[in-house]
């Protein structure tokens, strides 16, 4: 067995992968900034803060931003003034800029590392991201650069991280998915894909198997947040059967060459998962212990009043980026896609 990679190498892999996904991520994962995306993030940032709705914050902070589905959805939605994506990939940032742009949002962009962020102290009154936490090497040197740039009483919420006990039940349909690929790629009258469906070459495959550091219980996620300094920690589950037939799905579909599958079959999948969705929402995620779901969300707060001063003096996005990595060079971007700009 290869000894486990370290943090330098981790975070190349983590910039070469996402750089690599950048191009057809949003083609792939479906990502939406109309009023079905809107309804999603809005739901899940909702919940992840306790189930009162997702507020309203001047300004908004997002890691490991991706393309910007929640962000930009976010801000569509009025639910952030101000908003800074970071990343630690220069080519998910710029498939941001150039959506941002196309919906006339105006977003900053950060090309940077989460435990070494290039903001101020007290910058920013939530902070947020989706299905990133699961990336990070040193996870608590990330929630404590969190809490340095929160504002005393700012909010973390963190969407879709991978649960301990959900990502080995996720397994089973997709081991399911792939006996059966062959009957239902004859019934989709859909050939076999020419590659993985899921990734464009097979250096993405081999990454992923880097990148994808942490599986989380809730109790360690919650005492991660509290190790951090962080005040009413709370974390809870979302999606069990909308999980199980999501990923059946996306492993049949994997296998298919995607432009040749149906849209019929990608009706029925959506409608499906939103339905077993609203089940789980209804019927499953009030009754049942967070560490069942696959997916994890987490929220704390920041303490009214800091223990005690730190400094203030703004770190440059060039520090933010190890220079022991191979990644490109990183930089802060002002924002982009404003109308009139």
């Amino acid at each position: 067995m290869p000894p486990p990679a370290t943090t330098a190498e981790i975070h190349v892999a983590n910039t070469r992968y996402h750089d690599l996904a950048a191009r057809r991520y949003d083609e792939k994962w479906g990502i939406d900034y109309g009023a079905r995306g809107r309804t999603q993030v809005l739901g899940k940032l909702g919940r992840a803060l306790g189930g009162h709705g997702a507020g309203h914050y001047p300004r908004g902070l997002e890691i490991g931003a991706g393309t910007g589905y929640f962000g930009l959805n976010l801000l569509r939605a009025g639910t952030l003034a101000h908003y800074v994506a970071t990343d630690i990939s220069p080519g998910m940032l710029e498939v941001l800029r150039a959506s941002a742009q196309r919906l006339g949002l105006a977003a900053q962009t950060a090309c940077c590392e989460s435990a070494s962020l290039p903001f101020e102290d007290d910058s920013f009154d939530i902070v947020f991201g989706h299905a990133v936490l699961h990336h990070l090497p040193d996870l608590g040197a990330s929630l404590r650069e969190f809490r340095r740039v929160l504002a005393p009483g700012g909010m973390i919420a963190f969407c879709g991280e991978p649960s301990h006990y959900g990502d080995r039940l996720a397994a089973v349909p997709k081991r399911a998915a792939h006996a059966l690929a062959p009957a239902w790629r004859a019934l989709m009258r859909a050939p076999a894909a020419v590659r993985d469906g899921h990734h464009d070459i097979p250096e993405e495959a081999t990454l992923e198997t880097v990148v994808d550091v942490h599986a989380f219980t809730p109790a360690a996620l919650e005492a991660h947040a509290r190790a951090a300094g962080f005040e009413q920690a709370r974390v809870s589950g979302e999606e069990l059967a909308a999980s199980l037939f999501g990923w059946a799905n996306r492993a049949l579909e994997a296998t298919a060459e995607p432009t040749r599958v149906p849209h019929l079959w990608h009706l029925y999948a959506y409608h499906g998962y939103v339905t077993l969705q609203a089940f789980d929402r209804a019927l499953l995620e009030p009754r049942l212990p967070p560490a069942l779901f696959y997916n994890l969300l987490v929220s704390a707060r920041a303490p009214i009043a800091r223990a005690q001063a730190s400094s203030t003096t703004p770190r440059t996005a060039s520090t933010a980026t190890s220079s022991t990595s191979a990644a490109p060079a990183c930089s802060v971007n002002g924002a982009v896609g404003a109308p009139g700009r």
